[in-house]
């Protein structure tokens, strides 16, 4: 009886880590935040409010290439990871990390605001999902592009005896034109020169700061909900 009811007590606190770590993880506090927030249209946004706003992100300048799937975007995160073995266990060893992000607008039914993302210091909270990724090794199949991209950053794909190594790939974006959900402080702009497709001469932007940053998401589960009809 003693011995369940110490089992009892081990299985409630494995239970009640598990929910901690849920609670307080990154996307579970960035949707807490979002949900709180009501949505906005762009035409009545309020200068110094902190704001949520949903519409497809648009490149002001060239967009950037995401690394293997060459796709036009706004940000990206891209992982290359190699397994690695010790006696019976393996686990995954990051190799690469990469992030990057450039300024982008916002765009509601034409109307755009123009969001300003820095790296250092970091202004951003982001979620985004996963919708690339790529595994080859011995057994698995190899991908030539990934094998270039291997080799674009000097990792070398095979070991000594020739066979290919186990290397994974996870990449997450922002496309050009994909419908994501962004929140933060928002501040006025004088156009100083014309945007194309753009008939106004100021803009909305959204600004970040160390204690209140722009929040950035292409979950699903932060989008408006449809109206039933």
């Amino acid at each position: 009886m003693h011995q369940l009811i110490l089992i009892g007590r081990g299985m409630s606190s494995v239970a009640a880590i598990i929910y901690l770590i849920y609670y307080y993880s990154a996307s579970t506090i960035i949707l807490r935040t979002l949900k709180k927030l009501p949505y906005q249209r762009v035409g009545s946004l309020r200068t110094h409010s902190f704001s949520k706003i949903e519409g497809k992100a648009l490149n002001i300048e060239s967009p950037l290439n995401a690394p293997l799937s060459k796709r036009p975007c706004v940000f990206y995160k891209m992982k290359i990871e190699k397994k690695v073995k010790r006696g019976k266990s393996s686990h995954w060893k990051t190799l690469v990390y990469e992030e990057e992000i450039q300024d982008f607008f916002i765009e509601q039914n034409g109307e755009r605001v123009v969001v300003f993302p820095k790296k250092a210091p970091q202004n951003y909270h982001e979620y985004l999902i996963t919708d690339n990724t790529v595994r080859i090794g011995t057994f698995g199949t190899s991908s030539p592009e990934f094998i270039e991209l291997l080799n674009a950053y000097n990792i070398e794909s095979k070991g000594v005896f020739g066979f290919t190594k186990s290397f994974r790939y996870t990449e997450a974006i922002v496309e050009v034109g994909e419908r994501i959900v962004v929140a933060g402080n928002i501040k006025g702009m004088d156009l100083e020169n014309p945007i194309a497709d753009y008939n106004y001469s100021s803009i909305a932007s959204i600004m970040g700061s160390a204690k209140s940053k722009i929040i950035i998401t292409d979950t699903p589960d932060a989008h408006k909900p449809k109206r039933k009809l």
